[in-house]
């Protein structure tokens, strides 16, 4: 595996920033306050929410509440507590991740109908197992079988949801139905990832095998083909690293039709948490796929091809993230929503999580921080000079997450990561008394990225084992 270095000190970036990168002393004592409040913030979930009504999904005026398409949170919720013992080392974190995968996560390793294993399920029994291979709780041959059979089912049952495309390919298609590639999905190719790593395989009808690994390698490059844009003018707002949340497909002949958006503002803009996810699920299956020996992707078109196309996509959505933001690296919730003509110069200046017009999206940031970081890590261990600019990008986001107004400090608010938005189309965002637009709330998966990204900084800071989803038993 790469070695993952951090350079001391972190250098400007200015494309982004007014200023130098946060020193290293200086985000580890962040992170390590963070961890502090985020004890707090696991136990009230645990200690008021009531789980017979589904999931916690977001808050409103600082309790959690359900409310979503389906239960694609739940991982997220007891995986968040599996990071905070691996941060920490606070065993009551452990019993209750452990505890809760055990009872309740069993549907979601079966669940035929969503294209969310990546999320429910590597955050809960892949952290155990991973969290084993590292050698950071106890071997038991018992939870580790049950835990790499789940993992197996899980990456077996989404690489069932597959659509073939016109080129040769496909790609797991979201809940939406069979003509819908959602660009998410790109981070929850993990749970493929995971299975494969276990040696596990798709049965078909008569018994035909399928491999995960190319059934992953199709995904991700659909990904690369079809949500991602370079500015060859496949339509007429083709802007370099412009991404689109949905891309749909006619079913019966595998043909592309069209880009479509259900959480940004239009197809063709850009929802700032699907440009996100993108670079973090890039980011990750980079390092998956350039940590595998290369004979096992020889017939899928060679691993240096496959890198390479996914290079050209992160590098692309990344430069697209750098120049969309705010000038502090936080995100407006989508890139052409009407109401930032009304901010001026918004991309100048910090984002303002209680203006009038438009809600920032919080989460997004946390999601990005981290591919941005992974990406950055990764270019340096090849020498690639823009590795320094991801790498301080995504750490600066991050410093900046770890403070007010975006840290929730108050034990009244139940939520960690504040000013995340889930649908700003469908309204669901509570928008409190006396504002116009939804701020000072949180997500379950805002919460979780956060403490993932902060998770894998200080790692890095540490010199530790980097923060891989595939690790085996020798943590590597």
């Amino acid at each position: 595996m790469t070695t993952l270095h951090l350079p001391a000190p972190l250098y400007r970036l200015p494309v982004m920033h007014p200023h130098a990168g946060p020193a290293l002393p200086a985000l580890a004592k962040k992170i390590g306050h963070m961890w502090e409040i985020s004890a707090r913030k696991i136990r009230a979930v645990e200690r008021n929410y009531d789980e017979s009504r589904g999931a916690p999904v977001f808050t409103v005026n600082g309790e959690w509440t359900s409310r979503g398409w389906t239960e694609w949170t739940q991982g997220f919720q007891y995986g968040s507590s599996l990071l905070q013992f691996d941060a920490t080392g606070e065993e009551e974190f452990l019993e209750e991740g452990r505890a809760k995968t055990h009872e309740r996560m069993a549907p979601h390793l079966t669940h035929m109908g969503v294209h969310d294993h990546g999320f429910n399920n590597v955050s809960t029994y892949g952290g155990l197992l991973r969290m084993m291979n590292e050698g950071l709780i106890p071997e038991d041959r018992g939870e580790r079988d049950f835990c790499e059979l789940a993992l197996k089912a899980s990456g077996a049952v989404q690489a069932r949801r597959w659509t073939k495309t016109a080129d040769g390919g496909g790609f797991i298609y979201s809940f939406n139905g069979p003509h819908s590639l959602f660009v998410d999905t790109i981070r929850s190719l993990r749970a493929l990832g995971v299975a494969h790593s276990l040696g596990h395989v798709l049965l078909e009808e008569n018994d035909r095998r399928v491999s995960l690994l190319q059934r992953l390698v199709q995904h991700a490059e659909a990904t690369a083909r079809y949500s991602v844009y370079y500015g060859e003018g496949r339509d007429s707002y083709d802007l370099p690293g412009r991404v689109a949340h949905e891309s749909i497909f006619n079913v019966n002949d595998g043909n592309y039709r069209c880009p479509c958006s259900q959480q940004g503002y239009s197809p063709f803009t850009t929802w700032t948490r699907g440009l996100a996810w993108a670079i973090l699920g890039f980011a990750e299956e980079l390092e998956f796929l350039g940590n595998l020996p290369a004979d096992p992707l020889e017939l899928l078109g060679g691993q240096r091809k496959i890198l390479a196309v996914l290079q050209r996509a992160l590098a692309v959505t990344a430069e697209f993230y750098l120049a969309n933001t705010a000038s502090d690296g936080i995100p407006y919730w989508d890139t052409g929503a009407p109401g930032l003509a009304n901010l001026g110069a918004w991309r100048e200046r910090p984002a303002d999580p209680f203006n009038e017009h438009e809600p920032v999206d919080s989460s997004a940031a946390a999601i990005a921080s981290q591919g941005l970081t992974r990406f950055g890590s990764w270019l340096r261990a090849a020498g690639d000079g823009d590795g320094e600019r991801y790498l301080n990008a995504g750490l600066n986001v991050l410093s900046l997450l770890l403070d007010e107004p975006y840290l929730s400090t108050s034990d009244s608010h139940q939520g960690l990561l504040l000013h995340s938005v889930y649908h700003r189309p469908n309204g669901w965002d509570h928008v409190p008394a006396g504002r116009t637009v939804a701020c000072g709330e949180s997500s379950m998966w805002g919460d979780y990225h956060l403490r993932e990204a902060a998770l894998h900084a200080q790692r890095l800071i540490r010199g530790g084992v980097p923060l891989m989803f595939w690790t085996g038993k020798d943590g590597r």
